[in-house]
Protein backbone atom coordinates (compact mmCIF):
# COMPACT_ATOMS: atom_id res chain seq x y z
CA UNK A 1 0.00 0.00 0.00
CA UNK A 2 2.77 2.47 0.87
CA UNK A 3 6.44 2.32 -0.15
CA UNK A 4 9.12 4.59 1.31
CA UNK A 5 12.34 6.02 -0.09
CA UNK A 6 14.54 3.37 1.57
CA UNK A 7 12.49 0.51 0.12
CA UNK A 8 10.50 -0.12 3.30
CA UNK A 9 6.83 -0.72 2.73
CA UNK A 10 3.57 -1.11 4.60
CA UNK A 11 0.64 -3.29 3.70
CA UNK A 12 -2.43 -4.86 5.23
CA UNK A 13 -2.67 -8.60 5.70
CA UNK A 14 -4.36 -11.29 7.69
CA UNK A 15 -3.65 -10.95 11.40
CA UNK A 16 -4.90 -12.83 14.44
CA UNK A 17 -8.19 -10.94 14.52
CA UNK A 18 -8.91 -9.63 11.04
CA UNK A 19 -7.52 -8.98 7.57
CA UNK A 20 -6.53 -5.40 8.38
CA UNK A 21 -3.37 -6.09 10.30
CA UNK A 22 -0.62 -3.60 9.42
CA UNK A 23 2.63 -5.23 8.27
CA UNK A 24 5.97 -3.45 7.90
CA UNK A 25 8.81 -4.76 5.73
CA UNK A 26 12.18 -3.02 5.93
CA UNK A 27 15.22 -3.67 3.73
CA UNK A 28 17.02 -6.86 4.77
CA UNK A 29 14.43 -7.54 7.49
CA UNK A 30 11.46 -9.86 7.71
CA UNK A 31 7.89 -8.65 7.37
CA UNK A 32 6.21 -8.20 10.75
CA UNK A 33 3.24 -6.55 12.42
CA UNK A 34 4.46 -3.66 14.61
CA UNK A 35 2.93 -3.64 18.07
CA UNK A 36 1.28 -0.55 19.54
CA UNK A 37 4.04 -0.35 22.14
CA UNK A 38 6.70 -0.12 19.40
CA UNK A 39 5.26 2.85 17.55
CA UNK A 40 4.11 4.39 20.83
CA UNK A 41 7.74 4.29 21.99
CA UNK A 42 8.77 6.10 18.81
CA UNK A 43 6.14 8.80 19.52
CA UNK A 44 7.45 9.27 23.08
CA UNK A 45 11.06 9.50 21.89
CA UNK A 46 10.05 11.99 19.20
CA UNK A 47 8.19 14.13 21.74
CA UNK A 48 11.22 14.16 24.04
CA UNK A 49 13.30 15.54 21.19
CA UNK A 50 10.86 17.89 19.44
CA UNK A 51 8.28 18.68 22.13
CA UNK A 52 4.99 17.15 23.19
CA UNK A 53 2.81 19.89 21.70
CA UNK A 54 4.41 19.63 18.27
CA UNK A 55 4.26 15.83 18.07
CA UNK A 56 0.73 15.63 19.47
CA UNK A 57 -0.41 18.41 17.14
CA UNK A 58 1.00 16.57 14.13
CA UNK A 59 -0.61 13.32 15.30
CA UNK A 60 -3.98 15.05 15.70
CA UNK A 61 -3.76 16.42 12.13
CA UNK A 62 -3.41 12.83 10.91
CA UNK A 63 -6.06 11.54 13.33
CA UNK A 64 -8.63 14.09 12.19
CA UNK A 65 -8.04 13.13 8.54
CA UNK A 66 -8.43 9.39 9.16
CA UNK A 67 -11.46 7.64 7.70
CA UNK A 68 -12.14 3.94 7.11
CA UNK A 69 -9.98 3.90 3.96
CA UNK A 70 -6.54 5.16 3.01
CA UNK A 71 -6.35 8.43 1.12
CA UNK A 72 -3.41 9.60 -0.98
CA UNK A 73 -4.01 13.14 0.28
CA UNK A 74 -3.46 12.01 3.90
CA UNK A 75 -0.38 9.99 2.96
CA UNK A 76 0.97 13.12 1.26
CA UNK A 77 0.15 15.16 4.38
CA UNK A 78 2.12 12.65 6.48
CA UNK A 79 5.11 13.07 4.14
CA UNK A 80 4.88 16.86 4.47
CA UNK A 81 4.62 16.70 8.26
CA UNK A 82 7.54 14.26 8.42
CA UNK A 83 9.83 16.43 6.29
CA UNK A 84 9.95 18.99 9.10
CA UNK A 85 11.62 16.45 11.40
CA UNK A 86 14.92 16.81 9.54
CA UNK A 87 17.19 13.75 9.69
CA UNK A 88 14.41 11.68 11.29
CA UNK A 89 11.94 12.43 8.50
CA UNK A 90 11.98 8.92 7.02
CA UNK A 91 11.37 7.22 10.37
CA UNK A 92 8.69 9.77 11.27
CA UNK A 93 7.00 9.13 7.95
CA UNK A 94 7.09 5.37 8.45
CA UNK A 95 5.79 5.39 12.03
CA UNK A 96 3.13 8.05 11.46
CA UNK A 97 1.96 6.00 8.47
CA UNK A 98 1.89 2.84 10.58
CA UNK A 99 -0.24 4.70 13.10
CA UNK A 100 -2.47 6.07 10.32
CA UNK A 101 -3.00 2.60 8.89
CA UNK A 102 -3.66 1.20 12.38
CA UNK A 103 -6.34 3.87 12.91
CA UNK A 104 -7.92 2.92 9.57
CA UNK A 105 -7.95 -0.70 10.74
CA UNK A 106 -9.73 0.39 13.94
CA UNK A 107 -12.29 2.25 11.85
CA UNK A 108 -12.92 -0.94 9.84
CA UNK A 109 -13.48 -3.20 12.85
CA UNK A 110 -17.14 -4.12 12.84
CA UNK A 111 -17.55 -4.49 16.60
CA UNK A 112 -15.19 -1.69 17.64
CA UNK A 113 -17.25 1.13 19.11
CA UNK A 114 -14.43 3.55 19.93
CA UNK A 115 -12.78 3.11 16.52
CA UNK A 116 -9.68 5.29 16.02
CA UNK A 117 -10.21 7.05 19.37
CA UNK A 118 -8.53 4.09 21.06
CA UNK A 119 -5.22 5.02 19.37
CA UNK A 120 -5.65 8.68 20.28
CA UNK A 121 -6.25 7.67 23.88
CA UNK A 122 -2.97 5.76 23.91
CA UNK A 123 -1.01 8.65 22.42
CA UNK A 124 -2.64 11.12 24.83
CA UNK A 125 -1.93 8.90 27.84
CA UNK A 126 1.77 8.71 26.97
CA UNK A 127 2.26 12.37 26.15
CA UNK A 128 0.08 13.94 28.85
CA UNK A 129 -0.76 11.36 31.51
CA UNK A 130 2.66 9.84 32.17
CA UNK A 131 1.90 6.37 30.84
CA UNK A 132 4.72 4.27 29.43
CA UNK A 133 4.22 2.97 25.88
CA UNK A 134 3.52 -0.49 27.31
CA UNK A 135 0.95 0.83 29.78
CA UNK A 136 -0.80 2.85 27.07
CA UNK A 137 -0.84 -0.13 24.71
CA UNK A 138 -2.39 -2.41 27.35
CA UNK A 139 -4.71 0.08 29.07
CA UNK A 140 -7.88 -0.64 27.10
CA UNK A 141 -7.65 -4.43 27.30
CA UNK A 142 -10.43 -5.85 29.45
CA UNK A 143 -12.15 -2.48 29.90
CA UNK A 144 -15.66 -1.81 28.68
CA UNK A 145 -16.27 0.60 25.83
CA UNK A 146 -18.43 2.88 28.02
CA UNK A 147 -15.60 3.39 30.51
CA UNK A 148 -13.12 4.07 27.69
CA UNK A 149 -15.60 6.36 25.94
CA UNK A 150 -15.92 8.43 29.13
CA UNK A 151 -12.13 8.62 29.52
CA UNK A 152 -11.85 9.85 25.91
CA UNK A 153 -14.60 12.42 26.43
CA UNK A 154 -12.85 13.72 29.55
CA UNK A 155 -9.81 14.38 27.36
CA UNK A 156 -11.83 16.19 24.71
CA UNK A 157 -12.16 13.56 22.01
Amino acid sequence: MKTFSDGSFLEYGQGNFDSHCVFLTRPQKSRYAPKDSEYFQFIVDLAERFGVDRVYGDFVLIYESTKNFAEDLVLQKIEEISAAYEELSLDVCIWFTVLYMAMIAEELKFKAILKKRIKRLGVHQMLFDGFTPGQAAEFSKGRGWRELDEICKQRGF
